[in-house]
């Protein structure tokens, strides 16, 4: 069985519409991906209320706008060594929204944006660069050489 999934607005309308064309509800569900009970539930909550809408849920409301959200997205995105609290400074200073370094590591982390640190090489000098070169120039039939 698919896992439990969100209809969005429109797939809800469409299997409210094909039930009433006389689509079973199993059919209704296959065609939308999604379990049965899903379509149950739907066709239960538009009868009740004529709505295929979900209610509102409890809970606390975001601290963020939609639009912050996609700001913290981008900055991270444009600068990807960028941390929390160099994020979070910028925001504030392009929306004067003041939230907490947690509340970006939370939005960062539903966009799928893990935190990444350059890697840590040593320096190459001109002369260490000369060398390199130098030994492919040395080595550059090595391979030839060994498979004849």
């Amino acid at each position: 069985m698919p896992p439990r999934r969100k209809l969005n607005e429109f797939e809800r309308g469409r299997a409210v519409a094909w039930f009433q064309d006389g689509v079973p509800k199993r059919e209704v569900a296959r065609r939308l991906h999604v379990s049965i009970s899903v379509i149950v539930r739907l066709i239960q909550r538009f009868t009740a209320t004529g709505r295929v809408q979900e209610r509102r849920r409890p809970g606390r409301p975001k601290k963020t706008t939609s639009r912050e959200d996609r700001l913290i997205e981008r900055l991270a995105l444009q600068t990807r060594t960028a941390s929390s609290s160099i994020i979070r400074r910028q925001l504030r200073v392009a929306t004067n929204t003041n939230i907490s370094q947690q509340t970006i590591r939370n939005r960062l982390h539903g966009f799928n944006l893990r935190s990444r640190r350059p890697a840590v090489r040593p320096r190459l000098t001109p002369a260490h660069r000369a060398a390199c070169r130098a030994f492919c120039r040395r080595h550059v039939r090595w391979m030839s050489q060994r498979c004849e």
